[in-house]
């Protein structure tokens, strides 16, 4: 096999990875923004990331954002403007990224789906071990909330 063969089946691969299309709540208050740390079983264990999901058939972006967010969370939340959008392909699949400001209308956040959940100020985020597919959305607010 040589190295065209290989660069090849590369591309092959990374053509035939599952593609996800994720939305996340960069969600503040008073100054803080919220950072979610996903469980010891699954994918990217321990690892922090902005909560949210998968955008379901017939949903918007926002329409996902809101139902993920009650569903983890126990809150209701205000959908603002769009932060950045990346894409990450990990081993499992290729993921697309898309994070809103939120603000909290109802409810106080309750870790249903995670292991924890912290409060910290921007300056702050880069202490946490975030999801590869996360890190561009810390920087954007770091620069923006500071």
């Amino acid at each position: 096999m040589d190295i065209c063969d290989l660069s090849l089946g590369r591309a092959r691969e990374k053509h035939l990875k599952k593609q996800v299309s994720v939305v996340g709540a960069v969600i503040t208050h008073e100054g803080l923004v919220l950072c979610a740390q996903r469980g010891q079983t699954g994918t990217l264990p321990g690892m922090w990331e902005f909560p949210g999901g998968k955008i379901e058939a017939g949903e918007t972006m926002q329409e996902a954002l809101k139902r993920e967010i009650d569903e983890e969370l126990g809150c209701v939340v205000e959908v603002g403007s769009e932060i950045t959008s990346t894409t990450h392909e990990y081993e499992f699949a290729t993921v697309t990224l898309t994070t809103f400001h939120c603000l909290i209308l109802e409810g106080t956040p309750l870790a249903n789906e995670h292991m924890s959940l912290q409060w910290l100020h921007p300056l702050a985020l880069n202490k946490l071990n975030w999801a590869p597919a996360d890190i561009p959305t810390v920087a954007q607010i770091r620069l923006d909330l500071i």
